[in-house]
């Protein structure tokens, strides 16, 4: 496979972040696709509720990330009619780490990445977030984590200062819609819509759904003409 493309399958460019707070979890993405250089699609929710008490977002390769929030509903579907009970956001979080961790060593033309934040609420209505990086290592989160996502090191910075352990999941949302204006504003990779979840013992609610249009306004400086009469 050319050089180039294996670069451009590579990169991971987005922006997805969770935190946790005293009252909840709070998860948020931006809604840009983006194919190395190229946008390919403006209008992409990348924070997806995967059933009744999980919510995940991902990073890297769009069709990987597709494919696997198929596999991870039918798989934690499977394992609740097994065991006759609702798997536990922790092993969910295990159950994607794992599935990253075989897809990363098996031989492909195309290589797998994926980094995965995943949240959700436990039958005894506590809620948690981890993350789980693209070699498939899944940790609990205590405060708050952008995985890897090209918008990272823009929100981690801006969550270092703003960021208060025991914040409301009212005030979270604030800090998580201002965080994401950071990213969209400096990163190519992020951008053209944000998207918040909310995850509390009373369920999982989607607080913000916004769009970023473009717009055009007339320079303060006037329009130069050259003459060449």
């Amino acid at each position: 496979m050319d050089q180039d493309l294996k670069n451009n399958i590579l990169k991971s460019g987005t922006t997805i972040i969770g935190i946790v707070c005293k009252d909840g979890v709070i998860m948020a993405s931006d809604r840009r696709s983006t194919a190395g250089t190229i946008v390919m699609n403006k209008n992409v929710q990348k924070t997806v509720q995967i059933n009744d008490y999980l919510v995940t977002s991902g990073t890297g390769n769009a069709s990987d990330i597709e494919m696997q929030k198929k596999i991870i509903a039918a798989q934690l579907k499977l394992k609740e009619l097994k065991s006759k009970k609702r798997p536990s956001v922790k092993e969910a979080a295990n159950l994607i780490g794992m599935i990253t961790y075989q897809n990363i060593r098996q031989p492909a033309m195309i290589p797998s990445i994926v980094g995965t934040l995943v949240g959700g609420i436990n039958e005894d209505g506590t809620a948690e977030l981890y993350t789980v990086e693209p070699a498939g290592t899944a940790m609990k989160v205590e405060d708050y984590d952008a995985n890897f996502g090209s918008g990272m090191p823009y929100v981690i910075g801006f969550l270092e200062r703003q960021y208060k352990k025991d914040m409301s999941v009212k005030d979270g949302v604030d800090l998580l819609v201002e965080a994401l204006k950071s990213s969209t504003q400096r990163d190519i990779g992020s951008g053209n819509g944000i998207d918040v979840i909310t995850i509390t013992k009373k369920g999982i609610t989607h607080e913000v759904a916004q769009e970023i249009a473009p717009e055009y306004k007339e320079s303060k400086g006037k329009a130069r003409t050259n003459s060449f009469n």
